[in-house]
């Protein structure tokens, strides 16, 4: 099978890539119609997601899609021009706000120019209900505030809440009850609103919020069961359509558990209201959908690190206190992305650990992946990008990066997901809702430190997971280069850091470089009228790593909200202005996008007198085309 190019195009700061999926051809039949099924699943709930990030995202939508197929007008001018890429931007962010910095699109046509395409397609009331969010840069700017100066719901543009305050969601969550042994995600499915003075919830379920979408969803879902992997798989499948069914965040308990359990399929999935980055206080979760297929080779190096996650808790260098004393249902795999849907969709995380309720990680073990074919996607694409040459500072750097780089990258993800956010304990009592709008950047700090200081571990070596020192020493040198310079090239000059992951990878590399500065672990570097960050100790780094994971650790241990919010605005927050400019000149020049989403595979079903008798994979370049045909 012939592939091609894995980049198929770019736009404003994006780039379009392609995943191939190469362990779909080793799949038996049955397998192979259950990622058919599961990928109709991840399609069906798109809706959701676009609704819950604004509510004039899906009209949005449908006057942008509406124009692309029927405008019959000078589709070669600037304006239009303009337009498609606008609207492109809007497909990929699933909505008007970008997919990471949270800022409003600004559109680079006029609104009188936009009016003129809503009117030759018959629907000019659509710019007067739309004129004010595509074209007011001060009406609903941006998706998430972080900001704890405000009420964070008032200022945020998601559609989580309606009529409500910050302060009316916290005293409504709080006086919920909840059993202590087993507390379920309170506020994870619904949207809380406020009517006749009266605040209630409008929960996600088949016949309540999203009713048609999840309707969808679970007939799909009923599809899929009769070929799942086996009957623990089925079972689970089983209790997320009735969860879907009732809104019972205790049946999503139950479906995560059970979810845990099956561990022998070759083909699993992820699918549900999941992460809560998009809520500012973090009880909303987007919607998402991952399909994804055992890779088997690679599930050798993931296996080694989960047959060993009690070893790596004992050895952390972190009180304990905060320490779990037994590491069980740890799962750790690495996975191919088979299909992409809601949340992760063009844009995709690296890797996932789940599930995120505390106590059923405690107590039940959690399962973390990490999709090879996506990082080998990003591999691809970046060999001849001149990102590395630009920002490294010397010849070694550059050497470990082609030689390790690819594996670095991995084994670090590894890490950050089947051991950093599996380990550590709370403390009696304490919940992640104290640390409020802090919580996310925090736990990926956890996270991220986690495997930073494992990366130099001999431990490793001794595993066969890395092949020696230098391979730890070369995501050292990523990780600094990427937290103090190249991820500057994703915001606008002026900005500050909103985004957790950016947060985290900031917090990190900044407050190592500032600790270590009397010791010139960390240095600053001015040549030719460039910066760099060079180590210079690389075991006096990782001890560093080490101090800050025991006091992180210790944060979310004893939910220290006033420590969380130091740490994080004094270290993850502000950006050296000067050095910003520098960075996005230099950047500038290698015309490389800073963000990268994908197409995805396009199953389809093969069938002979009415029965399956194969399902083929088609790789699609047009990306366009992919998101007017869902």
């Amino acid at each position: 099978m012939k592939f091609g190019s894995y980049i198929s195009e770019q736009f404003d700061d994006i780039r379009i890539l392609r995943y191939q999926v190469p362990a779909f051809e080793h799949l038996t039949l049955k397998e192979k119609i259950l990622v058919y099924y599961l990928s109709r699943v991840a399609s069906a709930g798109r809706d959701i997601l676009w609704d819950q990030n604004n509510e004039f995202n899906l009209e949005l939508r449908r006057i942008l899609e509406r124009i692309l197929k029927e405008y019959m007008g000078d589709r070669e001018c600037d304006e239009f021009r303009h337009f498609v890429v606008y609207a492109k931007k809007v497909f990929f962010a699933n909505g008007v706000h970008h997919h990471y910095s949270m800022d409003k699109f600004a559109p680079q046509f006029s609104a009188a120019y936009f009016r003129s395409l809503t009117e030759a397609v018959g629907q000019p009331e659509a710019f007067e209900r739309l004129e004010r969010i595509m074209f007011d840069p001060a009406f609903m700017a941006k998706r998430v505030v972080l900001d704890g100066d405000k009420d964070l719901v008032a200022a945020s543009a998601n559609n989580y809440y309606q009529g409500v305050t910050q302060e009316e969601v916290e005293r409504f969550y709080a006086a919920k009850e909840r059993d202590a042994e087993c507390p379920v995600s309170v506020g994870l499915n619904s949207t809380l609103v406020k009517r006749g003075g009266n605040v209630e919830e409008e929960v996600w379920k088949t016949g309540g919020k999203y009713g048609d979408c999840i309707e969808n969803i679970v007939f799909w879902l009923e599809k899929a069961k009769e070929y799942a992997c086996n009957e623990q798989q089925r079972k689970a499948i089983c209790l997320l359509i009735e969860y879907y069914r009732t809104g019972d965040l205790g049946l999503f308990d139950e479906f995560s558990i059970e979810w845990l359990k099956e561990k022998e399929g070759k083909v699993d999935f992820i699918n549900g209201f999941i992460e809560v980055y998009g809520d500012p206080l973090g009880f909303k979760g987007s919607w998402e959908a991952v399909v994804q297929i055992v890779d088997e080779e690679g599930c050798k190096r993931t296996s080694r690190l989960a047959e060993n996650a009690l070893w790596f808790e004992e050895h952390a260098p972190v009180d304990a206190r905060f320490k779990r004393t037994e590491v069980s249902g740890v799962t750790a795999r690495v996975m191919q992305v088979a299909y992409l849907g809601g949340d992760c969709y063009p844009a995709t995380p690296i890797g996932i650990n789940l599930p995120n309720a505390e106590w059923i990680r405690e107590r039940y073990g959690s399962k973390s992946v990490t999709f090879d074919n996506i990082t080998y996607a990003y591999h691809m694409a970046s060999l001849n990008s001149g990102v590395t040459d630009e920002f490294a500072y010397s010849d070694g750097e550059k050497e470990r990066i082609r030689k390790y780089g690819y594996l670095a990258g991995n084994v670090h993800t590894d890490l950050h997901e089947c051991l950093g956010h599996g380990s550590g304990k709370m403390l009696p009592g304490v919940t992640t809702e104290v640390l409020k709008n802090y919580y996310s950047t925090l736990e990926e700090a956890r996270a991220d430190l986690f495997a930073l200081y494992y990366m130099l571990d001999p431990k490793l070596e001794e595993l066969g997971i890395l092949p020696c020192v230098e391979a730890g020493m070369c995501e050292y040198d990523s990780y600094i280069r990427n937290g103090l310079l190249v991820q500057l090239t994703r915001i606008k000059p002026g900005d500050k850091l909103e985004e957790a992951h950016m947060r985290n990878r900031q917090l990190i590399a900044r407050w190592a470089y500032e600790q270590g500065q009397t010791d010139r672990v960390i240095e600053k570097v001015a040549e030719n009228g460039k910066t760099y960050f060079v180590i210079r100790d690389y075991r006096a780094l990782r001890a560093l790593f080490g101090k800050l994971l025991a006091e992180v650790q210790r944060i979310k241990s004893e939910g220290d909200y006033e420590a969380a919010r130091q740490l994080i605005e004094g270290y993850g927050v502000e950006v050296d202005e000067a050095l910003h400019r520098e960075v996005l000149e230099r950047y500038g020049k290698l015309n490389v996008p800073p963000y990268a989403g994908f197409i995805n595979p396009e199953y389809r079903l093969v069938k002979e007198n009415e029965r399956i008798a194969d399902v083929t994979v088609e790789y699609p370049d047009n990306y366009l085309q992919q998101m007017l045909e869902q």
